[in-house]
């Protein structure tokens, strides 16, 4: 499978219309809809931040808030005070540029940010952050650099050092030009906080490990893994509210996979996978984020090639799902996206041709409505509502 490659903003602008635009009935403005505070993160300036209005969906002009390199992925703590952003800072002895992670203080009324510590990941820029459910362990993955790093959080909201430092093994997959050897891109704690999960593109696997919150230390579990089928390359995932269920999107295969999640033991269990593509489609695609609706019922996943949003109903008692949407997510290589708290609006940033759709989003059926409203943010590839 290729890989697909970064286009001209010419052509992208030009992607922006390879599929009709059709506005359905957005949501009736809603007088006691809040203003949401969004942060974007990007790789090209730093962390921006808007907001979207709760009963229009309409965004504000982006402001630059910090300026920094390579805020390529952030994580809010579960108190709203703290917020931790992927960065760079010098060169490991390859030459290849050295990962980073910044830990900043958050008002989450002004959406000011105070900085607060860095710690130097020694892997190349890390792919992902999950932050546990006391707010008290930060975990970090570089998929090219192999590492699993684990910190303990301080009350002040700064960065310990490095607890754990792990690096998983096993046979990589068949897809030579992204399978060389384990790639771990993404970490979720269970909603329990016994264990938590990580996804390895590179294994094709999904590793559990148990931690401890008050030292952040990282216990490998036995079995230690879930094997996916070849060529999946789990990326990203979400459990369910009531922690029975795990969703893995392959990126490599362009799938989303339904898992029984057993609590006791941290171990998932394929129950289900699904494409993310539409029924004949042949050309190149990457599958990027996932999301889970506040009230448990859709499943949303992003499509980096087709430039789309497929949309899944699911049975909150047996985990399934079943594919009721696919829409044109109106840019090129969206990367990320998220719904708003209340689950009213999905907004959605665009890598390559830099920028922001939102679709509103009906609570009944789970459908997307692309709304008017879009902006201009260079790079975003990480959208996080503070409220």
């Amino acid at each position: 499978m290729k890989t697909p490659s970064c286009r001209s903003l010419a052509a992208c602008a030009l992607g922006l219309f390879a599929f009709p635009l059709v506005r359905a009935q957005a949501p009736a403005p809603d007088p006691e809809a809040v203003s949401h505070l969004v942060l974007l993160g990007t790789t090209s300036h730093g962390i921006y931040e808007l907001r979207l209005d709760g009963a229009t969906g309409a965004l504000s002009p982006p402001e630059l808030t910090v300026p920094t390199a390579n805020a390529s992925f952030l994580a809010l703590a579960p108190s709203g005070r703290f917020l931790y952003a992927h960065s760079q800072q010098g060169k490991l002895p390859d030459g290849r540029t050295a990962g980073a992670i910044r830990s900043y203080a958050l008002d989450p009324a002004t959406g000011a940010l105070k900085p607060l510590n860095l710690r130097v990941t020694g892997d190349p820029v890390p792919s992902n952050i999950a932050i546990d459910g006391t707010g008290r362990v930060v975990m970090t993955v570089s998929g090219t650099g192999g590492s699993i790093l684990s910190y303990p959080v301080a009350a002040d909201g700064s960065l310990g050092l490095v607890a754990s430092r792990i690096r998983n093994e096993g046979p990589p997959g068949p897809v030579k030009t992204r399978q060389e050897f384990t790639y771990p891109h993404s970490s979720n704690f269970a909603p329990d906080n016994r264990f938590v999960l990580t996804c390895d593109l590179g294994l094709d696997r999904v590793f559990t490990y148990a931690f401890d919150p008050a030292t952040a230390v990282l216990t490998p579990q036995t079995p230690a893994y879930a094997q996916f089928p070849p060529g999946t390359g789990p990326r990203h995932a979400k459990f369910s509210a009531d922690g029975r269920f795990f969703y893995v999107v392959g990126e490599l295969a362009s799938t989303v996979t339904a898992c029984a999640y057993d609590a006791a033991t941290g171990r998932i269990t394929i129950q289900q996978a699904l494409s993310t593509l539409p029924d004949g489609f042949k050309g190149d695609n990457l599958a990027s984020e996932i999301r889970i609706h506040p009230n448990g019922r859709f499943v949303y996943v992003g499509n980096r090639g087709h430039n789309s949003v497929a949309v899944f109903g699911r049975d909150p008692a047996t985990g399934r799902l079943t594919k009721l949407q696919t829409i044109p997510s109106g840019g090129d290589f969206p990367r990320n996206f998220n719904l708003s708290p209340d689950g009213r609006w999905l907004l959605c940033a665009h890598q390559n041709s830099d920028n922001l759709t939102v679709f509103a989003v009906d609570a009944d059926t789970g459908r997307l409505t692309r709304t008017p409203h879009t902006r201009v943010v260079p790079k975003a590839i990480a959208v996080v509502f503070v409220n």
